[in-house]
């Protein structure tokens, strides 16, 4: 699920994710579930804490927490819309630090904990061809790289999250491809999950997402 109240156009319609996501662990009992990606930046960390904790436990332990500063290309960042910080460095040190009071809540601030332990796992995402979120990817569980050019591109992230953390073991890589497409380049990069578009519109239809699912 995306996690945005307003994007850009041609999309107008967006829906919650975590209404949505609990809509999916309840028809669910194996999926992973999650929002790639949460702009953190403009949640408050302690409602993110409950909400992601009550999502836990419904799911069973199947939540991702995915994480991001906020793209510069959707409208919910500008200061004239909606209040948020604008500054993309401001917003990565606004990451950082909720990302830390989260997992605080996690631990035990907040109770109920989560059913994962010891912790939800936290994806963070990185747009390529830009190095710096790679540092933060690399202290928490995975990294959701975004508008790759191909599997070299994987390549060379994994390569560099490897150097910075010692080993990939248990470390997610997620490939974004379109449905169809073969995915064994990838996953000979270092791609550990595949996000399958259902089409090239920003908006598809019940039937192109149908059509993604079927090829799998």
């Amino acid at each position: 699920m995306w996690d945005h109240v307003a994007y850009r156009p041609p999309v107008r319609a967006i829906a919650d994710p975590w209404i949505t996501l609990s809509a999916v662990a309840l028809a669910t009992e194996r999926l992973r579930i999650g929002a790639l990606v949460t702009p953190l930046p403009r949640r408050r960390t302690h409602q993110v804490a409950r909400e992601t904790v009550t999502l836990d436990r419904l799911s069973g332990g199947r939540l991702v927490f995915g994480v991001g500063v906020g793209s510069e290309a959707t409208e919910e960042f500008k200061s004239d819309q909606f209040g948020e910080e604008g500054d993309m460095r401001k917003r990565a040190v606004m990451l950082d630090e909720g990302l830390e009071r989260l997992c605080g809540y996690w631990a035990g601030e907040f109770e109920p904990r989560p059913v994962q332990q010891p912790r939800i796992p936290i994806w963070v995402a990185a747009r390529w061809p830009n190095r710096r979120p790679l540092k933060r990817a690399a202290r928490w569980e995975g990294l959701f790289p975004i508008d790759l050019p191909g599997p070299e591109a994987m390549a060379d992230l994994a390569a560099e999250v490897e150097r910075l953390r010692g080993s990939l073991d248990g470390y997610e890589l997620v490939a974004e491809l379109p449905a169809g497409a073969d995915p064994a380049g990838w996953e000979q990069a270092g791609a550990t999950w595949c996000l399958t578009a259902p089409s090239d519109d920003l908006q598809p239809r019940a039937a192109d997402v149908r059509a993604a699912i079927e090829s799998l």
